[in-house]
């Protein structure tokens, strides 16, 4: 019977025009564009200089920060009253102020001092504009005749590239797997209300468990096929590559699209219409991504935001592909995500099987 059932679902989903397409064209859009978009790393900011030194010490450090990718020199200013002017205007982004006396200050007292003022309308871009110009400045300074009292070594582990996309990417391949296998199951057993199909299958035989089951099966296969169009999209285009074993994301990932579909079929069972079902699966789609560190590190989180993540299942499958795709981890580091995908699965699961309301009549 489950065996038939499934074969329904496929025959279901393979007669509809757009969404066999669709299921395979939204990997490849994620891929090809989010990377880019989601990305908080900031370049091509404004600068205005105030040169108040005019020495070669400062030329040189000019030279060094409009050099940078992440700053393009604008305008070169007489004064601060005059940088601020470009700053209101828009036409700057961050002013970078050498004070006189500068080379004097930097060879004989072994003393650095500028000013340097963001735009921090946008706080993100500001704060990480001026972080960006203040490290420009001290590597100058280290790099200098006259050395600062206390040198610093820098060792960037697991992503010594600073390559924010190897970050990014895998938890994006979380956000595709959430919207496929939530929505698309959400969607189906209110879909066949508004047909009148559920009706037919209501006098059957087939009892809950197979039922949902049926429902199920086809999109963790589908969730399947997407993570490995995923996979190789982020290998051919970025490089991208998981540090540790393939098989173990495969694992976690067969946990993770049940632990979804099956609360997209909670809301499907509970819904009249497939707006309706829409619409809740959406509203609860924007707190899973919004709430799971995919944009904003949970530890920066308010404590009464950081425990509404623990019950986020989207947190743990991200901890899991930035775990695995960076450090390599293996199953043994990823208990205490096994154990909560697990208790999800479970939970969800058993909701909908009892949720679902089967009439024979």
């Amino acid at each position: 019977m489950l065996k038939f059932l499934i074969e329904k679902e496929f025959k279901q989903l393979l007669r509809n025009p757009v969404l066999p397409r669709l299921i395979l064209l939204f990997p490849c859009m994620m891929m090809l564009l989010m990377p880019w978009a989601a990305n908080l790393e900031i370049k091509d900011n404004n600068l205005c200089v105030v040169d108040n030194d005019h020495s070669p010490s400062s030329r040189r450090l000019i030279e060094k920060v409009s050099g940078s990718d992440y700053f393009n020199l604008k305008q070169n200013a007489s004064s601060y009253e005059e940088a601020m002017l470009y700053i209101e205007k828009g036409e700057a982004d961050i002013i970078l102020e050498i004070p006189r006396h500068f080379e004097k200050n930097m060879v004989k007292e072994n003393k650095v001092n500028v000013m340097i003022s963001a735009n921090t309308v946008n706080g993100t871009k500001g704060g990480l504009g001026s972080s960006y110009l203040a490290s420009i400045v001290s590597d100058f300074s280290n790099t200098s005749e006259a050395k600062p009292a206390i040198q610093m070594s820098v060792l960037n582990l697991f992503n010594p590239h600073l390559n924010y996309k190897v970050f990014m990417i895998p938890a994006l391949m979380v956000m595709l797997l959430t919207m496929l296998c939530g929505f698309l199951p959400s969607l189906n057993i209110v879909g066949e209300k508004e047909v009148g199909t559920i009706e037919q299958i209501n006098v059957t035989p087939v009892g809950k468990f197979s039922f949902i089951l049926a429902k199920i099966i086809p999109y963790w296969i589908i969730g399947l096929i997407v993570l490995s169009i995923c996979f190789f999209l982020a290998k051919v285009l970025y490089g991208v590559a998981p540090a540790g074993n393939l098989g173990t994301i495969y694992f976690f990932a067969c946990l993770f699209i049940l632990v979804i579909s099956g609360f997209g079929l909670i809301i499907s069972n509970h819904s009249a219409t497939m707006q309706q079902a829409m619409f809740v699966m959406f509203f609860f789609m924007i707190i899973f991504i919004l709430m799971s560190g995919l944009f904003t590190p949970i530890n920066s989180m308010p404590h009464w935001a950081q425990w509404i993540t623990v019950f986020n299942p989207l947190t743990y499958f991200i901890q899991v592909m930035r775990m695995v795709y960076l450090k390599g981890s293996g199953i043994g580091e990823l208990g205490t995500q096994f154990i909560a995908l697990c208790s999800f699965m479970l939970f969800f699961n058993t909701w909908a099987v009892l949720s679902y309301r089967k009439t024979n009549s």
